[in-house]
């Protein structure tokens, strides 16, 4: 049987495209494709990524690097700052793996009396699902959305407004807090990463924090629980947390050193474009169109 699908040196939907030369040798007479639109970019174009918001995730032989969103979640991020300088998550577990949906950590004891204390963190917080859309630099996006007036990026965050709110949209890869039945019953203890196809619905009911940048694939293909929701229903099916600090905090051989394509470029603006048309040899009737979710932020490693 023949494949379907033959692998071309082109960049495919990933959250993190990182290490990006891999081309396919495209003349400049030729249309462009993602790969070729990164390849002619200049330096001016990308961001470094600040080391405080880089949250670094360690599994058995496995890291997950995260970029943290403080403007749309502050209160959320500093408690969260808070549990991970008392190395709140050291030894603690992935205790969920739902398919096509997401993957949750925490405290596998949460309720119980032996659970681990959040020393000087907040136990709830007020919810931060959405913001004030003043003040924010936001890059609209052309796209029909079910979920949004409006979609688009900031600070190459996917999200949506809506005239007066702004907020952080579901795509995968996203980071969340957990929360029960109650809107402030999160306090960042509890996160999750949407590894499925993008939950909009979820959109302004839960508070985002971030996304990842590097290591989804850690996550995403953890195996799947058996419980309901996809919680693991037993303790050899958790998944130990080896740590979690900030970049900031590790030593300098330790960091990755990220820069990712900043979203109010004339670059970006071409990219997008040839997400929305794709001119890849194996296509053949480009799509035309373009949804928020399947607009993937370029990320590069840099060496220093």
């Amino acid at each position: 049987m023949k494949r379907l699908i033959r692998r071309t040196p082109c960049l495919d939907v990933a959250v993190t495209l990182a290490v990006l030369f891999c081309f396919s040798g495209s003349q400049a007479d030729e249309p462009p494709t993602m790969a070729s639109v990164i390849e002619l970019s200049s330096p001016s174009d990308w961001r470094p990524l600040d080391q405080r918001n880089l949250m670094y995730m360690k599994l058995a032989g496995r890291q997950i690097v995260f970029e943290l969103a403080p403007q749309f979640a502050p209160r959320h991020i500093e408690n969260l700052r808070k549990l991970v300088a008392q190395q709140y998550f050291d030894g603690l577990a992935i205790i969920r793996s739902q398919d096509n949906y997401v993957v949750q950590w925490g405290d596998p004891k949460f309720g119980e009396t032996d659970s681990r204390s959040y020393g000087e963190a907040a136990s709830t917080l007020a919810p931060e699902f959405f913001r004030d859309s003043a003040g924010l630099e936001f890059t609209k996006l052309d796209s029909r959305d079910a979920y949004a007036d409006e979609v688009g990026f900031v600070d190459g965050f996917p999200a949506g407004r809506d005239g007066k709110r702004a907020w952080l949209a579901h795509c995968y890869g996203m980071l969340g807090v957990g929360r029960a039945n109650e809107p402030d019953s999160g306090n960042a203890a509890e996160l999750y990463v949407v590894t499925g196809h993008a939950p909009r619905h979820l959109d302004r009911n839960v508070t985002l924090i971030g996304r990842v940048l590097v290591g989804v694939e850690h996550l995403s293909s953890l195996s799947r629980g058996t419980g309901p929701l996809g919680f693991y229903d037993k303790e050899e099916q958790y998944v130990t947390i080896e740590s979690i600090r900030f970049g900031s905090d590790l030593p300098a051989a330790e960091r990755q050193h990220l820069e990712a394509l900043r979203t109010n470029t004339q670059t970006f603006d071409k990219f997008v474009d040839a997400r929305r048309n794709r001119r890849e040899e194996w296509f053949v009737d480009p799509a035309g169109r373009v949804g928020l979710c399947n607009v993937p932020l370029p990320v590069r490693t840099v060496t220093r």
